[in-house]
């Protein structure tokens, strides 16, 4: 490998570090009805959005609650001694893509049959902390001042 791929990997690894990722993969829901649940967490606090997962009615919902949480054992992972009361996680993004679809057939009148696409999602959901994000946009404001 060369000196410049290393270098970009190398800084690829440095900014993943930062970041707290959890996957949910091949939900047997229509990725329609994830996103909308996805939607209403999505920028909210991670303690706030815990909050109304548990108290939405819908099945995504529990899905999705089991997923942040999730995420957030895997920043006490990467952050061992740190309290989740001291920073300020939230729900930096959240994606709902499509899964596999199983095809079937459902019979129809007059010797017809009509397909029955069964939905699948994936989900992603990375965390943030707002105050290393604020760390970094003062850094970056420093430097571009300097030039």
């Amino acid at each position: 490998m060369g000196s410049r791929k290393h270098n970009s990997a190398e800084k690829r690894k440095a900014e993943r570090k930062n970041l707290y990722i959890a996957r949910l993969r091949n939900v047997p829901t229509s990725p329609r009805k994830m996103r909308l649940v996805a939607d209403l967490v999505r920028g909210m606090d991670v303690e706030k959005a815990m909050h109304v997962l548990q108290h939405t009615n819908k099945e995504a919902a529990g899905r999705l609650y089991k997923l942040v949480r999730s995420a957030v054992a895997n920043w006490e992972v990467k952050n061992e001694g740190a309290r989740i009361e001291d920073n300020a996680l939230y729900v930096k993004q959240i994606s709902v893509d499509s899964g596999r679809m199983l095809k079937r057939v459902q019979p129809a009148p007059q010797g017809r049959a009509y397909r029955v696409r069964k939905r699948s999602n994936h989900v992603t959901l990375i965390l943030g902390n707002r105050l290393d994000d604020m760390n970094q946009v003062e850094v970056s404001e420093s430097e571009n001042n300097e030039n």
